[in-house]
This record gives C-alpha cells, sequence and structure tokens, in this order.
C-alpha cells in the first residue's frame, strides 16, 4: 500500500489522456484497414472509427472535470 501512495506517476487526468490517445489511434486504424484493406467494407470500418473518435473525443473533453 505504501508504494502505491509513494510512486504514483500517473494521475487520473494522464490516465484518461493516455486512454483518449488510445483510442483515437484505434479509430484511425479502423479507418485504415477499412480504406487500404476491406474497401468493400469501408463505410462500416469508417463508422467504427468515427465513433472511436467520438469517445476519444468525449474522454479528452472529461479530463480535467474527474
Amino acid at each position: 500500500m505504501f508504494w502505491i501512495e509513494t510512486n504514483m506517476g500517473l494521475n487520473k487526468n494522464k490516465i484518461v489522456g493516455y486512454s483518449a490517445l488510445f483510442i483515437a489511434i484505434i479509430g484511425s486504424a479502423l479507418i485504415l484497414i477499412g480504406v487500404l484493406k476491406y474497401p468493400d467494407y469501408a463505410i462500416g470500418f469508417s463508422t467504427a472509427g468515427v465513433g472511436f473518435y467520438a469517445i476519444a473525443w468525449a474522454f479528452n473533453a472529461l479530463r480535467g472535470r474527474i
């Protein structure tokens, strides 16, 4: 317990920021996979990627408020 209290380099805001970045990267990967590898299903992949962007944007907007 003492180790967690003294060596805590990441607070809640940093964790939410890193998760927003990771989710945005996944959204970009989904869009690129849809456009480059599966052009027949590009609309579905792009829609899912934009959804990931929306979630990352919401995480980024909540970053200073939690």
